[in-house]
């Protein structure tokens, strides 16, 4: 089992764009082969920097979504709704 953190920063302006999003992007993610489970945060001193937090089967199922066209397409859907590139990291306990 591993866990991956996803942490974004929401352009000003887009929230609720960025929500919407998220929502129909989760429901993609929930059926990828090797899910397990996932949250989504938000820090509490700004609104706009979000995480997800992701449990995936194994790291080849995580890699095998990372690198589907699926996911690709949901990211740059996603591109223009973010100040900055997403970053990932993958955690093991």
């Amino acid at each position: 089992m591993i866990h991956v953190l996803i942490e974004r920063h929401v352009a000003e302006g887009m929230l609720s764009t960025y929500e919407e999003f998220l929502k129909k992007a989760l429901q993609r993610t929930f059926v990828a082969h090797g899910f397990v489970s996932g949250e989504a945060f938000h820090s509490v001193e700004d609104e706009n920097h979000r995480f997800l937090w992701c449990k995936w089967r194994s790291h080849q199922d995580w890699t095998r979504w990372y690198h589907s066209r699926e996911r690709q397409e949901l990211v740059n859907t996603m591109k223009p709704l973010l100040s900055q590139e997403e970053k990932i990291s993958i955690l093991k306990n």
